[in-house]
Parts: structure tokens; sequence; C-alpha cells
């Protein structure tokens, strides 16, 4: 099953933006410059263009280990 998020929080250029998560879970992890954006599921859900969506909070970013 594929959904999409509204990423809300976070760097300026993913605040905002809907994204599909598969499947549906408790942590959305995002590649982004040279790290990963973290959000967690939220309980609100907001009416967009693409339909309805699940918003997810922007939580934190780790970086990648070389």
């Amino acid at each position: 099953m594929t959904t999409k998020a509204r990423l809300d929080g976070g760097p300026d250029d993913l605040a905002g933006k809907i994204v599909p998560i598969t499947p549906p879970g408790q942590e959305l992890k995002i590649p982004h410059r040279g790290g990963y954006e973290h959000y967690k599921v939220t309980t609100r859900h907001e009416e967009t263009e693409e339909g309805r969506v699940t918003v997810y909070r922007w939580w934190e970013r780790t970086e990648v280990a070389e």
C-alpha cells in the first residue's frame, strides 16, 4: 500500500513537501544533503491537491557515517 505524507518542519527545501510513504509507519528517514532528516508520524491529517495526507513532523537530523 502506498500513501503520501506532508512534511512539517525540517529544512526549508523539505518543509511542506508531499512525499510517498510505503508502507505507512512511525518514522520517515529522508536522505538529504549528506545526512538524513527524520520525521515522526502525527495524528494530524490535511486535505491537499493530492488528497488527504498524514502529517509527519521533523524531529532530528543524522549524518551519514563515512
